[in-house]
């Protein structure tokens, strides 16, 4: 298992710190919380990344917090996937036209 997780389901107005704080209670270790924002406006897209410090403190925050409340919204929480790669269904930008 990874010590990386995702969570989603996020308040647009949950911030980092907030996120810390929920994930480090029971003396869970976090390592770094990466809310994701869109890339134009700015403003968050409602999940992020949390990688914790042990492959336990990642198990005991999925079990403790997955369907939890976080700021008026119930949380997903599980192990992050990697990145699959984008298809070509989509020309690039200069090439619609």
């Amino acid at each position: 298992m990874s010590t990386r997780l995702y969570v989603g389901n996020l308040s647009f107005n949950s911030t980092e710190d907030a996120i810390t704080r929920a994930f480090e209670q029971d003396s869970r270790s976090v390592q770094s919380v990466s809310v994701v924002t869109d890339r134009e406006t700015g403003r968050p897209r409602g999940f992020a990344f949390v990688e914790m410090a042990t492959e336990a403190d990642a198990r005991a925050a999925i079990e403790a917090l997955d369907g939890t409340e976080l700021d008026g919204r119930t949380l997903r929480v599980n192990e992050a996937r990697e990145r699959q790669p984008r298809s070509d269904a989509r020309p690039a930008r200069d090439q619609r036209w």
